[in-house]
């Protein structure tokens, strides 16, 4: 969890503000934890995109409120708040371990109903994550690593009603933390197991309504970088020999580019409320948006 601290907008999040896509590629994924990120950081096998992370944080909150970030690392999370503060990082964090879909027990109670934003993502378990390696250059057996989260219990080696199960209750939690007019953010995207697609993103949005969020947009956060008009495609190893493999064998498939980022916001937001927000943030009031259905 983290209070936002007074800090410039960076010129590439002002950038990014564009509407439904957001041009969270232009930089590749290892160059933008690099300097930022401990070494072990880069081996976790599901890693959201700093800039997807920074887009929401300038997004949503004001400076000043709550950001709760359901990490899957609490040590990795503290070794880079370390290594953020000797870089001189301003604003607060807090690390609480825990299983997030008991997300009300690990917070504190003084926090309940002042958290602006809750990011997550659900796990996918090994089949779209994973460094490729070899033994040497240009030769050996390729194979993969990095690719497992961790024990029998995540829920990335559950079935998809088992996941969507548990993805309920991690929403649920996050629901029960907002405050009025709070925001969950979830990054998600389709993968194939055993040939076919199975769609999270549909299962993220149906799950969140069930726990009582209202759906409020949609998003497409890009991979690919793009360069005069063109994509600059960033798919891995294992994600580009599994469509070609499939390609070869009649199935012709495409290659992900982009993350769904499906947004949700909390019920509990009103007028009234929103102007006891603003007042407390030295603010003005603004009217709520009305949510798409």
């Amino acid at each position: 969890m983290h209070d936002r601290a007074q800090v410039p907008i960076p010129t590439v999040v002002s950038a990014m503000r564009q509407g439904s896509v957001l041009l969270t590629g232009q930089v590749c994924s290892r160059k933008q934890r690099r300097g930022r990120y401990t070494k072990e950081s880069f081996a976790h096998p599901g890693k959201m995109l700093p800039s997807i992370a920074r887009y929401l944080i300038h997004t949503f909150p004001q400076p000043g409120e709550w950001v709760c970030d359901e990490a899957r690392r609490a040590a990795l999370a503290a070794d880079n708040l370390r290594l953020a503060a000797a870089q001189g990082a301003t604003g607060a964090g807090q690390i609480v371990q825990g299983d997030s879909r008991r997300l009300p027990a690990l917070v504190p109670q003084q926090l309940h109903g002042r958290i602006a934003l809750v990011i997550t993502s659900p796990p996918y378990g090994p089949s779209t994550h994973g460094q490729a390696r070899t033994p040497g250059p240009r030769r050996g057996k390729v194979r993969k690593i990095n690719h497992q989260y961790g024990g029998p219990d995540n829920l990335a080696y559950h079935d998809l009603d088992h996941l969507a199960a548990g993805f309920a209750q991690i929403l649920t939690g996050a629901a029960a933390i907002l405050r009025p007019g709070g925001i969950v953010a979830v990054t998600a995207r389709p993968y194939r197991r055993h040939g076919e697609l199975v769609d999270i993103p549909g299962m993220v949005a149906a799950t969140g309504i069930n726990a009582g969020l209202r759906p409020r947009e949609e998003c497409a956060a890009l991979i690919a970088g793009i360069r005069d008009g063109r994509l600059v495609p960033r798919a891995s190893f294992f994600q580009q020999e599994n469509a070609r493999t499939a390609i070869a064998a009649g199935d012709p498939q495409w290659l992900l580019q982009h993350e769904d980022v499906v947004i949700f916001e909390s019920c509990g937001s009103s007028a009234s409320s929103d102007a006891t927000a603003a007042s407390n943030r030295g603010g003005t009031c603004r009217s709520p948006q009305r949510c798409r259905q």
